[in-house]
């Protein structure tokens, strides 16, 4: 039975929709943009100041006849989708529960999502045919004869919605009425009488056009785009402090590299005292560090002053501020937002020219090897190796403060910096396998030569901040505040009195 509802636009323009059971709502508010001449990307609808789901029909939407919809504008940033696609047989068979699930921004086409799940990357590394599916058919009826390719289009069922068409796979998420939440999409195929040459043409018609006006236009900014400019792009944030002071034994590697440019100009006598104290052999480590003499840590022994525990204005101030920046809400990232996150944080990682990594042994002596972005865990192993006495006892490798092992590959997918994130200086700890015996494990690790140029871990003095009349710490106490208060060079603020310690 046919019915009707009024939509109501934010300038109170209004326009009555026909619909009936079958009608989904995702369909009121296209037809009702169309009316009013806006765009249905950019707006929802509410009814009695709740959000309606636009992804079911009229039906199930529990409105009734005549009811009044409002258009609400929608939020600039897509949400995220979770899709799950159910693959028939006999893909499915080896898919886990015949489905793949993946996230997707609302305002991504069918198309594309197709195209998402059947790259890999979506799918596990499974590469699926769902889009260029094509099935032979011969001339004659016996199976014999010349035969032609013939089009296998996806068919696709969400929620009881059949999408069989490509006008049907332009459609966003959104425009379906998905804006959140997850959707269940069941894949089956339809054979069409379309050559799957002419089907392919097609496709290449419906969903490149959006990619193609683009292309002159980056390319004319590629042409236009300094030289200079493009090799200044891929440059970042400079690297820690650690990352500089380990620069200084990448440089002879760089001289070395473009002789040219020494030529004209004779090398410092900086460069040559670091070119002697570069190891020709990368496997040969910087330095090497000899086990402490003591039974109490070095750093232990240092001497600390009372009012090292005292905490300053600059502590309260600090602290308030992180209890304020915490009791704000804060909204979560966009898909976008953490795409631009993830390639700030590849391209970081990308500027990386080498890094200091530290191997710490079981004896408590240790090494330090200057590792460049092309070596993989491989090269820290046959590293370590090159420098341990029982070169053929098992062991691995452990990043600091995590169960993360580096493995023993040569792999791609297994570079240090890039697929562990390690920047700067780095501490990795040596793990004796089970199978080691334990009269290896009482004996020294490194090979005797190594040892002999070993040199003591020098702890560095805490560098000790006086004021004028050489007592206390430079920033004022809160002992302090009631004597300073008002003193130009200290922070004149009174401080409450549950900041206050001790008696009064």
């Amino acid at each position: 039975m046919a019915s009707h509802v009024v939509v109501i636009a934010t300038d109170l323009r209004r326009t009555t929709i026909k619909v009936n059971p079958g009608t989904y709502l995702a369909d009121v508010l296209q037809q009702a943009c169309k009316k009013l001449n806006l765009s249905s990307d950019r707006y929802l609808i509410k009814h009695r100041q709740k959000q309606v789901d636009l992804s079911i029909p009229f039906r199930t939407s529990g409105l009734i006849p005549g009811a009044k919809l409002e258009l609400v504008l929608k939020s600039n940033t897509p949400s995220a989708i979770q899709v799950a696609l159910q693959v028939p047989l006999p893909e499915g068979r080896e898919i886990p529960g015949g489905r793949l699930i993946q996230k997707f921004p609302s305002d991504l086409t069918i198309w594309k999502v197709l195209r998402q799940f059947e790259s890999g990357q979506a799918s596990n590394g499974r590469n699926i045919n769902i889009t260029a599916r094509g099935v032979a058919q011969t001339t004659s009826s016996s199976g014999s004869g010349g035969g032609q390719l013939y089009y296998e289009i996806p068919v696709l069922n969400i929620m009881g919605r059949e999408l069989a068409s490509f006008d049907d796979f332009q459609r966003t998420l959104s425009q379906l009425g998905y804006n959140s939440g997850s959707v269940l999409i069941r894949l089956a195929y339809r054979k069409t009488d379309q050559t799957l040459f002419d089907a392919m043409a097609d496709i290449g018609r419906f969903f490149n056009e959006e990619e193609a006006p683009a292309a002159p236009e980056e390319s004319e900014k590629e042409t236009n785009k300094p030289a200079e400019e493009t090799q200044d792009t891929p440059m970042v944030e400079s690297q820690p402090d650690p990352v500089k002071e380990s620069s200084r034994d990448q440089q002879p590697t760089e001289q070395e590299e473009t002789p040219g440019s020494s030529v004209d100009q004779p090398p410092s006598e900086d460069a040559m005292a670091i070119d002697n104290s570069q190891p020709s052999n990368p496997l040969e480590p910087v330095s090497v560090f000899l086990a402490p003499s003591g039974t109490v840590p070095a750093a232990a022994l240092a001497a600390v002053e009372e009012h090292d525990y005292t905490p300053s204005i600059a502590h309260a101030q600090i602290h308030q501020a992180r209890l304020q920046e915490y009791s704000r809400n804060k909204r979560l990232l966009s898909d976008k937002e953490l795409d631009d996150k993830a390639a700030a944080e590849a391209a970081k990682m990308a500027a990386i020219k080498s890094v200091l990594v530290k191997v710490r042994f079981p004896d408590n002596t240790s090494s330090d090897w200057q590792v460049s972005p092309s070596e993989t865990g491989r090269f820290l192993y046959d590293a370590v190796r090159h420098v341990m006495a029982n070169d053929d006892q098992p062991f691995h490798l452990v990043l600091p403060g995590t169960t993360t092992v580096i493995k023993n590959d040569d792999g791609p997918s297994n570079g240090l910096i890039k697929d562990y994130k390690i920047s700067g200086r780095i501490l990795v700890n040596l793990v004796w396998d089970n199978g080691v015996p334990p009269a290896v494990r009482k004996q020294p690790f490194l090979k005797s030569n190594v040892a002999q140029q070993g040199q003591q871990v020098k702890v560095p003095e805490p560098l000790v901040v006086s004021d004028d009349k050489g007592k206390g710490p430079a920033l004022p106490t809160l002992q302090q505040t009631d004597k300073d208060e008002g003193s130009g060079d200290r922070i004149g603020k009174k401080i409450p009195k549950w900041l206050k310690l001790g008696k009064k």
